[in-house]
């Protein structure tokens, strides 16, 4: 197969992902066959609310690699669920659900069917039971990845915190010099490999305009004396920034992407900017694994008012992969 299957995880059954999915695939073609795990029952009623007509194709998990795929059709390995499920949306069910999709995802991963993987929005607190900070976290462990990290990727600029769904109480000691270390040469090296281009890295303070009133200043202490080192081996890291001002226009045409201590410094700035035209991305892992840049939206759903653009840059990134 010349263009190596996309494996997409529908993900939570409470989400707007089969209309923006719907609406990309009536937009865009891809040459990568597109492969979705999820209920035959559910995309089903999912296509009659949306008037989305296509044929459907059920493989098995067991002989897919040995068919011919394209995208003439939907196809689907079926994730067989009870007659009534949208009467009982438990969680429990819904995570057996959800992880059964992974599963299958994983084992065709390792099977070498296919190197590329999207999983469609998930709410975390029914899926992952507080077990993990988010779906980085539960693919990377997965595969046995602790250097990982999420990338909120537009070709303009993109974003890194560099510690992931952490509450911001603890952010402060998880800050340590090895693990800024590790992100930015994985930065370094992603953008190398995978997005063909050298990554001109932003690095911001963990205080208020790089300064605090404590003896023990993190930014002059902790993040300054890593991003000297890394400029010494040659990678294109400055900083520390402040964070309320590196993303102002004249500041930001430096660089192709802001490493922030945490979630939402850097990621809601990005939001700002480009809204939904954004991806995350896992770097770190031996495939290329990515997702739309939002979550489920259950306020939309059914409205078919959903904005298709991060799924759309999801799939068009692994297609020309």
């Amino acid at each position: 197969m010349k263009n190596k299957p996309i494996l997409i995880i529908a993900g939570d059954p409470s989400s707007i992902f089969f209309e923006i999915f719907f609406k990309t695939l009536k937009i865009k073609t891809f040459k990568s066959p597109l492969v979705i795990i999820c209920s035959k029952k559910i995309i089903i009623d999912q296509m009659r609310l949306f008037g989305f007509k296509k044929k459907i194709l059920v493989f098995k998990k067991e002989n897919i690699h040995k068919k011919n795929i394209s995208n003439k059709t939907l196809n689907i390995i079926d994730i067989e669920i009870k007659k009534n499920f949208f009467k009982n949306l438990e969680r429990n069910f819904i995570k057996k659900y959800l992880s059964l999709s992974f599963e299958i995802a994983f084992k065709l991963i390792s099977n070498g069917f296919s190197d590329k993987l999207l999983n469609g929005p998930i709410n975390k607190k029914n899926f992952l039971n507080k077990k993990y900070f988010g779906v980085t976290e539960y693919v990377s462990n997965n595969f046995k990845k602790k250097n990982i990290g999420m990338l909120i990727y537009n070709k303009e600029l993109s974003a890194c915190p560099l510690t992931t769904h952490l509450p911001i109480k603890d952010v402060r000691k998880n800050l340590t010099s090895k693990l800024l270390s590790e992100k930015i040469e994985l930065l370094d090296f992603f953008f190398k490999k995978h997005l063909k281009k050298k990554a001109k890295i932003a690095v911001t303070g963990l205080n208020p305009h790089c300064e605090s009133i404590d003896a023990f200043n993190e930014d002059d202490r902790i993040i300054a004396p890593i991003i000297e080192n890394k400029r010494k081996k040659g990678i294109s890291v400055s900083g520390p920034f402040s964070a309320d001002t590196i993303f102002l226009k004249s500041n930001r045409k430096f660089f192709n992407v802001i490493l922030g201590m945490y979630h939402d410094q850097v990621i809601g700035p990005l939001k700002t900017l480009f809204e939904y035209d954004a991806i995350n991305i896992t770097m770190g892992l031996p495939i290329l694994r990515v997702s739309p840049d939002h979550g489920p939206n259950i306020k939309m759903i059914g409205k078919n008012k959903s904005n298709p653009l991060s799924l759309i840059r999801a799939l068009e990134f692994l297609d020309n992969k």
